[in-house]
């Protein structure tokens, strides 16, 4: 297995995953507006996408995502990022994939001098919430997260 930068050559490994991660989180399936949706992100370098994957050439198969997006930090005067997706197929868990690319994610913030990874998750997903806190992460006890849906 490999981790690598996700650019629009992965398209076909990186929309499958998404779509699946939107299905885990009670959406429908909609593998064109996934392959959409992420062909956007990669085409305009808008997001970072980090992608596990195993195999070579032809023969490559995606096991896993996560998708940070660009913020910044008023307080800190700095760059923070918004790792706003996690994702490892079914039938590779369990395998450290989830924990590889969370450390992957924490490099990239690093090289980019950014001040944080922000980061939600479900209030039911616990195998989640247990490796975020494994590895450092602190649920924030000091602010309030407010979401305004516009349809």
């Amino acid at each position: 297995m490999q981790i690598v930068r996700a650019y629009p050559r992965h398209l076909s490994l990186v929309a499958p995953l998404f779509d699946q991660y939107r299905q885990f989180y009670g959406q429908p399936a909609d593998r064109d507006g996934a392959r959409q949706f992420i062909a956007g992100r990669l085409d305009r370098g808008d997001s970072a996408i980090f992608l596990a994957i195993e195999g070579t050439g032809g023969r490559e198969a995606g096991l896993g995502l996560v998708q940070m997006y660009p913020l910044y930090s008023s307080i800190a005067m700095k760059p923070s990022w918004l790792l706003n997706d996690l994702f490892v197929a079914t039938e590779a868990r369990r395998h450290g994939i989830g924990r590889t690319l969370m450390e992957r994610a924490r490099q990239h913030a690093m090289e980019t001098r950014a001040c944080e990874i922000v980061l939600s998750t479900g209030v039911s997903n616990s195998s989640a919430q247990a490796l975020y806190e494994s590895l450092g992460y602190k649920r924030d006890a000091e602010f309030y997260q407010y979401v305004l849906t516009l349809r």
